[in-house]
């Protein structure tokens, strides 16, 4: 029973002791008339309620709990495009060949796109964190650096699948034709929609996406103050996603050395 409940029941109880009270003896009718008071008294108590916030604050809202996934979201596609567009470049212009008709190991190409654009996927990716620290002013209840980390992290994935995916492409837009593909697909699997009330079956799948691990891991920090040591393991999957597809990059060159 609700406390209204219970107050409107205890304004019954004293209507019926009223309205009986003149026919009982005087000791009675003394003992309901102070009951009649203290049933009154009770009635005008007011509920309390308390709020305490295991994340966050009253502050806070749901942008603050979106904005990771976002950050996630952003720092995969812009460093996907970059990095697919400038490498299809390179390709249909003729450098990319040119250089594997030199004494250059495959692996050693890759590992040069990979530092040489992984510097402007770092400054791209600095700046959102920048943006989102000192223009959305968004508090973050975990350290900073790690949120660096992540991000970071997330960006060279993404440069790496950028430039897997740009040797299957023959023009910018066919590599454009790829992010509802690559990127869209990822997106429903970043927690934007939660994961846990999906089919079984995309829940397994959601577990094969790199964006996943980067845009729980940044809301783990970001919202939870979550550390290195609740985070680690998700870190751990996107270097090995960065591994594989360094080995498929490097396979997928042979079709394009010719000596």
């Amino acid at each position: 029973m609700t406390i209204a409940q219970q107050q409107k029941a205890q304004i019954n109880q004293t209507k019926i002791l009223e309205s009986v009270q003149p026919l009982l003896p005087e000791n009675i009718q003394n003992e309901l008339a102070q009951a009649a008071t203290t049933a009154k008294k009770t009635t005008n108590l007011k509920a309390t309620i308390h709020s305490s916030y295991i994340y966050g604050d009253k502050n806070s809202t749901f942008f603050d709990t979106l904005l990771p996934l976002l950050m996630a979201m952003f720092v995969f596609l812009f460093v996907f495009l970059i990095s697919g567009i400038a490498l299809l470049k390179e390709r249909t212009t003729g450098t990319l060949e040119r250089l594997l008709a030199t004494p250059v190991r495959r692996r050693e190409i890759v590992a040069g796109y990979i530092l040489g654009y992984g510097f402007f996927a770092l400054i791209q990716t600095s700046l959102i964190i920048g943006f989102v620290l000192f223009v959305l002013k968004i508090e973050v209840l975990g350290n900073v650096a790690l949120v660096l980390l992540i991000t970071i992290l997330l960006s060279f994935v993404a440069l790496i699948i950028g430039i897997f995916v740009s040797t299957f492409a023959h023009s910018e837009f066919q590599m454009v034709q790829f992010i509802p593909l690559i990127i869209v697909s990822q997106v429903f699997f970043s927690e934007l929609i939660p994961i846990d009330g999906m089919n079984p079956f995309l829940q397994g799948l959601a577990h094969l996406m790199p964006i996943y691990y980067g845009a729980t891991a940044l809301t783990d920090v970001i919202t939870k103050g979550s550390g290195f040591v609740q985070v680690g393991w998700k870190l751990a999957i996107l270097c090995l996603f960065a591994l594989i597809f360094i080995f498929l990059n490097v396979q997928g060159l042979k079709k394009y050395r010719k000596v």
